[in-house]
């Protein structure tokens, strides 16, 4: 997780972007702070959305990482070469990828990081973003005691931003996070102006393999056993809780304590095979586990029983506490065990 408590903007510069012909304003200074309050509001608009995310990316090109633009850019800014330059490239080589007719001009922002902490390490960052919608707000004034003035404009404020990317550098492949909310009929932010992949480490490894377990829990395993919702709930809480009590994962270890069954393991074993060759994922069988993902990954994992459109259970623990059955005049029901009364 990222923490920005300590994080300092080292250097900021803005850019306007016009995709249509060579109207685009780029600025040749930086911006000069008059006061931390400045500072202040910039970290909160522009790093605090990044806190909550969790999914972690890094740097892909097909051939060479060298050929990746956004990649060779990061990497000069990271060893101090000429910080206004290479955002004025950064600025073209986002305006050369715009080729779609619904993207719209906007505003870029650069901001070169020290102090941002991921995982108890700190880390240099650089942050690019990229405005296309702006919020309203009122401004008022005072022009005397008995008359007061309101003045409408626009700007950008705590709103969500549109396109953003958060580079850190740590060792590489640097760690790259993403923000991309405009709703335009294309991906070119991710795929062709950062050009991105999954980062294979802990969080990634969490996340991929919780939603190998629930989509052979929920969709594979009923075709193949024959399995009721109660124990369907069972194994998904008990897959979750292997991930919060446990510091390290072991796949092994995991199958035996949550499957139990050989043929249930096995079933399972060919789902991740076949599941992880259609998705060309690389998912380690042992690693440390992330907790954010975990706490992201839990709140999919559905422990309601859902009854007709009558009863909703919520079966959070102990499997031995709800029996199944049936009547002799074949209504269906559960019988449900407990100590106390909430």
């Amino acid at each position: 997780m990222i923490q920005i408590e300590e994080a300092i903007i080292s250097k900021l510069i803005y850019h306007r972007i016009n995709l249509e012909g060579d109207n685009s304003s780029l600025s040749d200074t930086l911006y000069d702070f008059q006061d931390d309050e400045e500072e202040d509001v910039l970290k909160k608009i522009f790093l605090k959305p990044f806190v909550s995310n969790v999914t972690t990316y890094e740097f892909k090109h097909d051939i060479d990482i060298e050929l990746n633009p956004l990649y060779k850019l990061a990497q000069s800014i990271f060893e101090d070469d000429d910080f206004i330059a290479n955002s004025k490239h950064i600025c073209q080589h986002l305006k050369s990828v715009s080729k779609h007719p619904n993207i719209k001009d906007g505003d870029l922002f650069i901001m070169k990081f020290d102090n941002i902490q991921l995982n108890e390490n700190v880390y240099e960052g650089l942050g690019i973003y990229k405005i296309e919608n702006k919020e309203s707000f009122i401004e008022t004034s005072a022009y005397n005691k008995s008359e007061a003035g309101l003045s409408f404009k626009k700007g950008i404020g705590t709103k969500r931003l549109d396109k953003a990317c958060l580079i850190l550098f740590t060792e590489k492949p640097f760690t790259i996070f993403v923000i991309d909310n405009a709703n335009i009929e294309t991906d070119y932010w991710q795929n062709e102006f950062i050009k991105l992949a999954l980062k294979k480490d802990n969080v990634n490894h969490t996340s991929q393999f919780l939603t190998i377990t629930k989509k052979f829990l929920t969709k594979q395993m009923p075709t193949e056993f024959e399995v009721s919702k109660a124990d369907q709930i069972d194994l998904l809480n008990r897959s979750v809780e292997y991930f919060k009590t446990h510091d390290n994962f072991e796949k092994q270890e995991f199958e035996k304590n949550v499957f139990q069954d050989q043929s249930v393991i096995k079933a399972f074993q060919n789902f991740d095979n076949s599941y992880r060759q259609e998705n060309a994922l690389e998912i380690a069988d042992d690693f440390s586990i992330s907790p954010q993902a975990v706490k992201k990954q839990a709140k999919i994992f559905k422990s309601v029983l859902k009854l007709d459109k009558n009863f909703h259970i919520y079966i959070h623990g102990n499997r031995d506490m709800i029996e199944q059955g049936i009547e002799q005049d074949g209504r269906k029901f559960y019988k449900i065990y407990f100590d106390k009364e909430a």
